[in-house]
C-alpha cells in the first residue's frame, strides 16, 4: 500500500514528539518547543499525505469512520502546531499526538469503503467551518485538562514536575477562552451554512449532528456568557469546557459511528 511508508514515519515521529512533550512536562528534559514542533510537524506532513491517499477514491471520496477520525486528527495537530507559534499550546501534544498516531494506525489497519460522490461549494464551506470548530474546541478540551492538573497542584501545594513547565495559571484560563470563543465563531459557522447548504439537517442521516453540534453550541455558549457576566472560571470552566466536547465529539464521530452500524452509510 503506498501509504504504508508514510503511516510508519508519522506515527514514529507523532510519539517521539509526545514523548518529548510528555518528559519535558515530567521535567526529565528541557522543555523546548522546537523540537516538538519539527517532530510534530513532519509527522504532519506524512499524516496528511495519508489523509490524501485513504480518503481520496476514483469515484469520489472515502469517509468512513476511521478515514473520519484520522481527517479530524490531523486538522487538531495542524491547529495545534501552528497556534504554538504565537500562544503556550504545545503542553496539548503530550496526549493529541499519541492520539494522532492511533488514527492513523486505525485508518491504515481498519479502511472504510464508504464513498462520496463529490462536494458542492456550499458543502465544502459547511465541512471546512466544522473541522476547524472541531480542531480548535478539541484543542480547548486537552488545554482544559491540563488546567484542572494545574489547578489541583497549586491547591495541594505541588510545586514540581508539570506546574513548573506550564505556563501561569491566569494565562492558561485565558487561553482557553480565547480557544473556545475562536471555536464558537467557526461552530457558529458550520451550523449556519449547514442550515442554508444541506437540504435537511434533521433527516433521519443527520439528526444525530445536527442535534449534538448545537447542543455543544449552546454549553459553549453558556461557558462563554457565565465567564464574562459572572466571572465562570477553575473547575467550573473546565467541567463545561469538557461536557461541549463530549457532545461535538458525538456529533462528529458518534453519528459516524451510528451511521456505519446502523444505517450503513455516511453523512
Amino acid at each position: 500500500m503506498q501509504a504504508l511508508p508514510f503511516a510508519f514515519a508519522a506515527i514514529l515521529l507523532y510519539l517521539a514528539a509526545g514523548l518529548w512533550q510528555a518528559m519535558a512536562l515530567a521535567r526529565r528534559v528541557e522543555p523546548r518547543p522546537a523540537p516538538v514542533q519539527w517532530l510534530g510537524g513532519t509527522a504532519a506532513l506524512c499524516h496528511g499525505v495519508i489523509v490524501y491517499l485513504t480518503i481520496h477514491a476514483a469515484t469520489g471520496f472515502n469517509l468512513g469512520l476511521s478515514e473520519s477520525a484520522s481527517l479530524a486528527c490531523w486538522i487538531i495537530t495542524l491547529l495545534l502546531i501552528v497556534v504554538s507559534f504565537f500562544k503556550p499550546i504545545l503542553a496539548a501534544s503530550a496526549i493529541l499526538f499519541p492520539i494522532a498516531a492511533v488514527s492513523v494506525t486505525a485508518v491504515i489497519g481498519l479502511p472504510g469503503n464508504t464513498v462520496e460522490s463529490g462536494f458542492s461549494p456550499g458543502l465544502i464551506i459547511h465541512i471546512a467551518t466544522s473541522m476547524l470548530a472541531y480542531g480548535l474546541l478539541s484543542i480547548a478540551a486537552v488545554v482544559s485538562i491540563l488546567l484542572a492538573f494545574q489547578q489541583h497542584a497549586l491547591k495541594h501545594h505541588h510545586l514540581r514536575g508539570i506546574i513548573q513547565v506550564l505556563p501561569p495559571l491566569v494565562r492558561m484560563e485565558r487561553l482557553l477562552f480565547e480557544l473556545i470563543s475562536w471555536g464558537m465563531v467557526f461552530l457558529t459557522g458550520a451550523i449556519i451554512s449547514g442550515f442554508i447548504f444541506l437540504d435537511n439537517l434533521f433527516a433521519q442521516h443527520l439528526a444525530h449532528k445536527t442535534v449534538l453540534s448545537i447542543a455543544a453550541w449552546i454549553i459553549f455558549g453558556i461557558l462563554l456568557w457565565g465567564h464574562h457576566y459572572r466571572g465562570w472560571r477553575g473547575q467550573r470552566a473546565v467541567r463545561w469546557t469538557l461536557t461541549g466536547s463530549v457532545s461535538l465529539l458525538l456529533a462528529y464521530l458518534g453519528s459516524k459511528l451510528a451511521l456505519t452500524l446502523i444505517y450503513h452509510s455516511t453523512f
